[in-house]
């Protein structure tokens, strides 16, 4: 939904009736995965993709038919074997896709889901998508509280407790229960889709690499952070992508605000006396991704006071420095686009190498690739 936020926003509010497109499934080499939305309205409009351009067209058909029925319908798209032109994913994938009609009288509860995120709150919606299910029934779950029904009580009960753990993890995806929430039952599909508040990015050091990775963070979805001590060089103006410019010690900014397990922290100082204090701090947190930049002298240099200070041989090993991916990057810019590649890299478990140099499935949820293909960059 936040891909097609705007437009449906003011496709509501105008009392417009229109459709939106979900992927809730993926098989395969799938070029999006799920959670990609698509939004259509009764007068032709098109927002979105849940395909990067391979079955829009049939999809876009598809919304055009469920406006006009107020009947939602789940579609499969898959590779065509016959001819290339024709719908389907030549990419070799298959997807489900979960098309339901949307106005102020089938979803009066999208205005909580709206104003939550707005309010960077975490919510999530259950629907039922498939199976023997009323398709289409809507559970809305909070942290605190829930609104719908999927159409018991003890289906409600169980699908709300799996339902937040998931938004506590930001995960987005199917589930199957029996029709009174039995966990082992195969009866209904139920896809849940998280919408967490963005995970924060915290950029250590106001220097020039800082703005370009506060520019590729917002562009990644992450909350961004700039933190520096220095005043002189903290300052709103050299940092416009940045969601926050904090000027304080990093190493007390970052104990006093904390991180969790989806936070990426970006140490760009190369400065022992901010470094140090500060991934003694990092390197103890569940934070996602640790990076810090510096020369590999100054990384050696970094590592022996680090040793010093008392960290282990595990905590060390979670520090990724030099920051980046070897792209043979120069400019800020490059080099922001090297640390982005490594932070969406170990994210899903990627290898960093050329896709013609790998094998297996491009679009793999797990992202691994076998072990003979990993590359590591001359020391």
């Amino acid at each position: 939904m936040r891909e097609v936020l705007a437009d449906v926003r003011r496709w509501y509010e105008a009392g417009e009736r229109f459709a939106v497109a979900t992927v809730v499934n993926t098989f395969k080499s799938a070029p999006r995965q799920p959670g990609a939305s698509m939004a259509v309205s009764a007068t032709g409009e098109v927002v979105g993709s849940v395909s990067g351009g391979c079955v829009e067209g049939a999809v876009y058909e598809l919304g055009q038919q469920v406006i006009a029925s107020g009947q939602p319908v789940l579609q499969t798209y898959g590779v065509s074997d016959d001819d290339a032109f024709a719908v389907g994913l030549t990419c070799g994938g298959t997807i489900d896709v979960f098309v339901e009609p949307v106005s102020r009288e089938s979803f009066p509860e999208l205005p909580e889901i709206l104003s939550a995120l707005d309010g960077s709150r975490p919510v999530a919606v259950a629907t039922v998508v498939g199976s023997s299910g009323r398709i289409g029934a809507r559970l809305l779950v909070w942290p605190d509280r829930r609104a719908g029904t999927l159409g018991s009580p003890r289906l409600d009960d169980a699908v709300a407790d799996d339902v937040r753990g998931m938004l506590e993890n930001s995960t987005t995806g199917m589930r199957r229960y029996g029709p009174d929430g039995e966990r082992r039952g195969d009866d209904l599909a139920i896809f849940v889709q998280s919408y967490a508040p963005p995970p924060r990015m915290l950029v250590f050091g106001a220097i020039d690499f800082a703005a370009a990775v506060a520019r590729v963070g917002k562009f990644l979805g992450y909350h961004v952070t700039v933190c520096d001590a220095r005043a002189v060089f903290a300052t709103r103006k050299r940092f416009p992508d940045a969601d926050e410019v904090v000027v304080e010690w990093p190493h007390r900014y970052l104990a006093r605000t904390g991180a969790d397990a989806r936070t990426v922290i970006c140490v760009l100082t190369h400065d022992p006396k901010f470094d140090v204090p500060l991934l003694k701090v990092a390197l103890r947190t569940p934070a996602a991704y640790i990076g810090a930049m510096g020369s590999r002298r100054t990384q050696d240099d970094r590592m022996k006071r680090l040793r010093e200070e008392g960290l282990t041989l595990e905590e060390l090993a979670r520090l990724s420095s030099p920051i980046g991916l070897d792209i043979g990057a120069r400019t800020p810019e490059e080099t922001a686009i090297s640390i982005a590649a490594e932070i969406v890299a170990h994210r899903w478990g990627g290898s960093g190498c050329r896709l013609s140099a790998t094998d297996g499935p491009i679009h793999d949820s797990a992202a691994s690739v076998r072990a003979g293909d990993r590359r590591q960059r001359p020391d």
